[in-house]
């Protein structure tokens, strides 16, 4: 089974479709999936991240924020293979 990524984002959030977007480049390479979640449709997310977004997450592993991290996101992969 693949990993399963979640982005919180918000809607015409320029760095969000950034990230996603970075994401689709590494998603076969790195054999992960990912759904995004928009904040703004649940008061606790907004409360959590306000204008922190987009942010990766595997869980409650953040993995980077604002910008994707390639490393860091290929480092949580090697190290969380197929959960």
């Amino acid at each position: 089974m693949a990993l399963r990524l979640t982005v919180y984002i918000r809607r015409g959030c320029h760095l969000c479709e950034d990230m996603t977007q970075a994401l689709e480049r590494l998603r076969h390479e790195l054999g992960f999936s990912y759904s995004t979640v928009d904040i703004d449709r649940d008061p606790q997310l907004v409360r959590r991240y306000g204008t922190r977004v987009p942010v990766l997450a595997d869980r409650e592993t953040e993995i980077c924020y604002y910008f994707l991290e390639p490393d860091r996101l290929r480092a949580h992969c090697a190290a969380h293979p197929g959960e």
